[in-house]
């Protein structure tokens, strides 16, 4: 089962402020991005690696972010659009009719562990959708207008990460379905709102998405950990 990895990496960073997009700032001497895709090319179960991103960084991500470091499974770097869902819609596209299961992935979130990345793909090929997704630990309350309206029964929460795994057709039908001007915060989304049953794994490791400079602080700290870790 031919299962591509798509990365997207087409926002411009915003919150995160600069002006170099946050997944082409530098950690250790390479690319953010780099880091990222250096995971998926580790995994076992991704066939090939198509990469999104902005339209005036096409050159750059291939000159600075795959081509010094010889990745073998990027197959294609293409234009994103002018949000997520619809770089992700771009990404969709051009994919291989031989596709049958697509991970989508947050191209901010280098941390991501080879091993978690296969251990998802695995419970796609069985479940048809699947994604990593951590247990929260805080408590969580609802709060409207600065006041708390009650307090949420934290056992049934969950975080979702990327990668998000699905059947190729299920996530194709999801976005061709989906409404004009709707907002969702991440490609799951889709796939509930046509009543498909999603199943959690659990990841194994910290998989944070950059949205911060505290947070690339961190990823640094944590990229070198496990850099020296050999992971």
């Amino acid at each position: 089962m031919k299962t591509v990895a798509l990365i997207v990496a087409g926002g411009r960073g915003v919150r995160f402020g600069g002006d170099i997009p946050k997944q082409f700032r530098n950690i250790l001497d390479r690319p953010l991005l780099s880091w990222t895709i250096l995971q998926f090319e580790k995994a076992e179960k991704v066939d090939d690696i198509v990469v999104v991103v902005p339209e005036d960084f096409l050159l750059y991500t291939n000159e600075k972010v795959i081509n010094p470091f010889q990745f073998k499974k990027v197959s294609q770097v293409v234009v994103g659009g002018a949000s997520r869902s619809e770089s992700v819609m771009c990404g969709l596209k051009i994919l291989p009719p031989a596709t049958a299961y697509i991970a989508i992935h947050d191209g901010a979130r280098p941390l991501v562990y080879h091993k978690d990345i296969d251990r998802v793909i695995a419970m796609a090929h069985r479940e048809r959708a699947a994604i990593l997704a951590r247990p929260i630990a805080d408590t969580v309350k609802r709060v409207e207008s600065d006041y708390v309206l009650s307090t949420l029964d934290r056992t049934k929460l969950y975080l979702a990460e990327t990668p998000q795994v699905f059947r190729y057709d299920l996530i194709m039908t999801a976005y061709n379905k989906l409404s004009s001007g709707a907002t969702v915060t991440d490609d799951a989304c889709f796939v509930e709102q046509q009543g498909y049953k999603i199943r959690t794994v659990i990841p194994e490791r910290i998989n944070i998405k950059v949205t911060t400079e505290d947070d690339l602080i961190l990823a640094k700290h944590l990229l070198k950990e496990a850099y020296e870790a050999g992971h």
